[in-house]
């Protein structure tokens, strides 16, 4: 493929490739040193939504290297992630803000982070049985979260 004949909103190779080693810098930067501020030691399981980013050979390698265990997940399921639904919160209310550069972007995106009530945090952890009991009775397809 060349890179004009991609469908639209497909990345390239190089942005994957780009994306894949982004991921790797985040994981190698965040992921082991916050377990060890957690005090979790190596008793936790990674889980991430098997975007192909994350999927990637790049990242699989560096997983495996630094002996984290993955959890199996559904390929692109946002109503299983309740992460997602607290970025679609943060995006909605930074979105509302109008940033209208780089710096004013960060500075939003922290403030109305720290915004988010705690409350949304726990009836989103409160549902999950009920989420999972929707997502295998969907077999995998969106559910109503």
């Amino acid at each position: 493929w060349r890179e004009e004949n991609l469908p639209e909103g497909q990345p390239s190779l190089q942005q994957s490739t780009n994306q894949a080693c982004m991921v790797e810098d985040i994981l190698d930067e965040n992921l082991l040193q916050s377990a060890l501020d957690l005090r979790l030691g190596r008793r936790f399981i990674f889980q991430q939504d098997n975007d192909p980013k994350h999927t990637a050979k790049i990242s699989k390698e560096w997983l495996q290297d630094n002996s984290v265990n993955v959890l199996e997940w559904p390929s692109q399921s946002p109503d299983l992630n309740l992460i997602e639904q607290l970025w679609r919160d943060l995006k909605m209310a930074v979105h509302r803000r109008f940033p209208s550069n780089l710096m004013e972007l960060e500075r939003c995106c922290k403030e109305e982070w720290a915004k988010l009530a705690k409350d949304r945090c726990a009836k989103l952890v409160a549902s999950y049985s009920t989420r999972l009991e929707a997502g295998i009775a969907a077999k995998g397809a969106s559910t109503k979260y």
